[in-house]
């Protein structure tokens, strides 16, 4: 299958199957500590009903942090699909192919 394949493609197809793999890992890991984050949270507003507003506020601020990460790892993943600087790098002629080949 991938023997047909030019480098530029094959680059181009691996580029997009590694930024799937990415995407899922990259936003699943934030969505898991912050569920975490949110629980410790929950249960220390429990124990200590009077420190409640400054767990928020922190957990607020960590859960904000975390989600930068996701937001960080969808913007490198688009970065590798949609301007591959792979390509450029790698095979300056495949910048050009590749629009003749309308991918």
């Amino acid at each position: 299958m991938f023997e047909n394949m030019s480098p530029e493609v094959l680059i181009t197809v691996l580029t997009i199957v590694v930024s799937g793999f990415g995407i899922v890992l990259g936003t699943l890991t934030p969505a898991i500590v912050e569920g975490r984050a949110a629980i410790r949270a929950l249960e220390g507003m429990v124990r200590q009903p009077e420190v409640a507003g400054d767990l928020r506020t922190t957990m607020i601020i960590a859960i904000a942090l975390l989600e930068s990460t996701a937001i960080y790892t969808l913007l490198v993943l688009l970065i590798l699909i949609f301007a591959n600087p792979l390509l450029d790098r790698f095979f300056p002629a495949a910048e050009s192919a590749l629009r003749l080949l309308g991918v």
